[in-house]
């Protein structure tokens, strides 16, 4: 994924990515928890906090900290997936939008790369999990029906068969497109940049571009995972239905809702994810190589 002297075998790309994506969910996992349920839609009646500190808070006061983690374990395993497949489809797409003379990557072939990989990414892992995640989480708040991941996997696949497992899917790959597209351009745009200028390449420097890469991936890409938590409550819904509630509820800024914590999250996640990244993509280049 991020550009190297030499190609990233395969093998690396996938391992040192899954390792970075498990990494990087278990440590910011509240800021997501905490994003999620102030998208959710508020229970008729019951008022609900848009304050996603507060809603940590509460939260660890009424439920203890354990439930700042439910559905942590799914996310887990989806990261692992989806950090895993998005940085080998991405070093293997990347081939494709480089310069067939030079093997360059220009800044717009580099969000090119990274749309074609969002979808990949969306299609293989992200979807189903994120919609276990999800529905996991509104499940916590209303029903309580859920025992665990897999008995809401095992419900969902009785009520909704196969397809419910993809509710969201318009809006998590519309999401995920413009994610990894200015997510992993982003950051090697940062890295191509710094290169040419002979900036040492040190785990301050690669933190700090995934955090850069993080904010610029928040702002252009919040309203498709508002649109997607919506979807993806444990009651599901389409992707317009989504869109509609949201506008009726809370107008265009309803889009935004949550900006705060995710942004909190993805600056971290960000640095976490590619520092992890090289750090493991340097120990195994040389024995997988």
């Amino acid at each position: 994924m991020p550009a190297q002297d030499a190609p990233t075998p395969p093998s690396v790309s996938f391992i040192a990515g899954g390792v970075a994506g498990g990494v990087e969910a278990i440590a910011t996992y509240p800021f997501e928890f905490a994003k999620t349920r102030v998208q959710l839609r508020n229970q008729s009646g019951v008022a609900s906090s848009k304050n996603p500190f507060l809603v940590v808070g509460q939260v660890f006061r009424d439920e203890g900290v354990r439930a700042l983690y439910k559905g942590c374990s799914t996310l887990v395993v989806g990261s692992i997936a989806k950090d895993g497949i998005r940085f080998l489809a991405f070093d293997s797409i990347k081939k494709s939008f480089a310069d067939p003379e030079t093997g360059a990557m220009s800044p717009l072939r580099n969000l090119l790369a990274g749309m074609c990989t969002g979808v990949v990414a969306s299609t293989f892992a992200v979807t189903p999990t994120e919609r276990i995640k999800t529905a996991l989480i509104d499940d916590a708040r209303t029903a309580k029906r859920f025992h665990s991941s897999s008995h809401a996997v095992r419900l969902i696949y009785q009520e909704y068969g196969f397809k419910g497992m993809y509710h969201g899917y318009a809006g998590t790959t519309l999401k995920q497109a413009g994610a990894t597209a200015f997510r992993m351009g982003t950051y090697n745009i940062l890295k191509d940049f710094e290169k040419s200028r002979d900036i040492d390449q040190s785990t301050f420097t690669n933190f700090a571009n995934g955090a850069v890469a993080g904010t610029v991936t928040t702002y252009a890409t919040q309203p498709f995972d508002t649109i997607k938590t919506r979807s993806q409550s444990a009651k599901g819904a389409s992707t317009v239905d989504a869109f509609r509630s949201i506008l009726a509820d809370e107008g265009v800024r309803g889009f935004w809702r949550g900006t705060t914590m995710r942004l909190g999250r993805t600056i971290f996640s960000g640095g976490i994810l590619f520092t992890v990244y090289e750090e493991v993509a340097g120990l195994l280049n040389p024995l997988l190589r």
